[in-house]
């Protein structure tokens, strides 16, 4: 074979030329964009948010409401750690809390005031719902209260008999009297603590029907006068020159009257008129004198200052609160019935009397003194 021939059947030869650089960087992208085509987003990824500044207003406030805090109780401590008495300090103080009962001196022989009825052994009168409005306030139920018979002369001493004993009229210490007792600076200076007033009536006289009218304590001058032993009746009669009888008991001053013993009787005018209420034979006359000075009733709660200033709060508290008629109620249900009897004589103011207001400390969230 020729050279020539060789040469007609030989096709050119080319070579491939490997790639560039350049053709090698085109081609990763071009297969990454394509990727990145085919796969989903990547989540985004978290906020971070810059530091909080720090705000100098906020803490000043914070510093400010601890400072007064801080003040408010120093205040209240040296509030409760000084001043008055609080109310759980006054029962504290006089033994309320340690009492089974409560034990009151009071008459048993005047109707409308104290009065003890042998055969049921029930105690009624102005003065019982008044022991009864006082023992709710201590904390006694009315099962809890125990009445006994006091006479005039043993109201001081706070020595009581019991009518229902056995042997009868055993003597029994009493924590209060409530027992138709005028305060009078006398029996103060004599020691007697009186919580009150509770009552505010006058002195008045009884006679027999027919008896010529009594308009003084002079028309009694040289007359036989009964009224009870330590009662202030005794001066104002002695002064009018009257020939004075006392008893310890105005029921025996009645039984003297009856008789025609003495002439007259002389005592308060709420204790004469429940008498003539029940005068339904008419046979007594009870006489308005006209005395400007007024009996102020009083309790008696012996030597406990404390107790005192608890009663004082229960009277207060009565007269002062427009919702509190329970010494409304103990009027109505006691000299109401009795007016009608006894016209034209007053019995007893129909207003119950005022009464400072007890020093009592209270918190600033408590409400026990109106």
């Amino acid at each position: 074979m020729t050279e020539r021939g060789s040469s007609r059947f030989a096709w050119p030869v080319r070579r491939r030329m490997p790639p560039s650089p350049e053709d090698i960087a085109v081609q990763d992208i071009e297969a990454r964009e394509a990727a990145d085509r085919q796969l989903p987003p990547p989540p985004p990824g978290p906020l971070i948010e810059a530091p909080p500044r720090f705000n100098l207003a906020v803490f000043r406030l914070a510093g400010l409401g601890l400072a007064l805090v801080l003040a408010l109780v120093l205040a209240l401590i040296r509030v409760i750690g000084s001043g008055p008495p609080s109310i759980a300090q006054l029962r504290a103080e006089a033994g309320v809390d340690t009492w089974p009962v409560l034990t009151v001196g009071v008459k048993a022989d005047q109707p409308g005031i104290g009065y003890y009825d042998p055969k049921t052994h029930i105690w009624i009168g102005f003065d019982i719902d008044i022991a009864y409005m006082i023992a709710e306030d201590l904390g006694f139920r009315r099962d809890e209260v125990r009445f006994y018979a006091i006479e005039s002369e043993d109201r001081a001493r706070m020595q009581a008999t019991d009518p229902a004993s056995d042997p009868p009229n055993q003597r029994v210490p009493v924590k209060l009297v409530i027992a138709s007792y005028s305060i009078t600076a006398e029996r103060i200076a004599q020691g007697v603590k009186f919580a009150g007033p509770y009552l505010y009536t006058e002195q008045s006289v009884v006679t027999l029907e027919g008896h010529p009218p009594v308009n003084t304590f002079k028309d009694l001058t040289g007359k036989k006068v009964c009224s009870l032993s330590a009662s202030t009746s005794t001066s104002a009669l002695t002064q009018a020159q009257a020939i004075v009888v006392t008893r310890n008991l105005v029921s025996d001053c009645f039984d003297l009257l009856h008789k025609h013993e003495v002439e007259a009787i002389s005592t308060d005018a709420a204790i004469l008129g429940g008498y003539k209420a029940k005068d339904t034979g008419d046979t007594i006359h009870h006489w308005d004198i006209g005395l400007d000075n007024s009996e102020r009733w009083g309790i008696n709660v012996g030597e406990s200052k404390a107790l005192q200033t608890l009663v004082n709060v229960t009277l207060y508290k009565s007269w002062k609160d427009p919702h509190d008629e329970r010494w409304e109620l103990a009027y109505r249900n006691n000299f109401q019935p009795e007016i009608n009897a006894n016209l034209p004589t007053p019995l007893a103011v129909a207003e119950q009397p005022p009464v400072p207001r007890p020093d009592v400390r209270q918190l600033p969230w408590e409400n026990d003194l109106p």
